[in-house]
């Protein structure tokens, strides 16, 4: 972001609309976790489409009524 209060890190480790490459982004309910396996709904993807990466949701940036926010996200905020 050109800000130097701001650590330097790599593009996919923010969530910047500026990628080299066209990926959708959207904010799912979590429901469960079976070993490997993420249950969610709302996934705005076609069935075999690769999930890339998973980001928690995070209040301040997102804005989804009632959401809820994992514990270790709050006591940071």
């Amino acid at each position: 972001m050109r800000r130097s209060d701001l650590p330097l890190v790599g593009l996919f480790a923010t969530r910047s609309p500026r990628r080299p490459n066209a990926l959708g982004m959207t904010v799912v309910r979590f429901l469960q976790r079976q070993g490997n396996m993420l249950y969610m709904e709302g996934l705005d993807a076609l069935d075999g489409t690769p999930v890339i990466d998973i980001k928690p949701y995070l209040p301040d940036g997102d804005a989804v009524p009632n959401a809820s926010v994992a514990s270790w996200i709050a006591k940071d905020s």
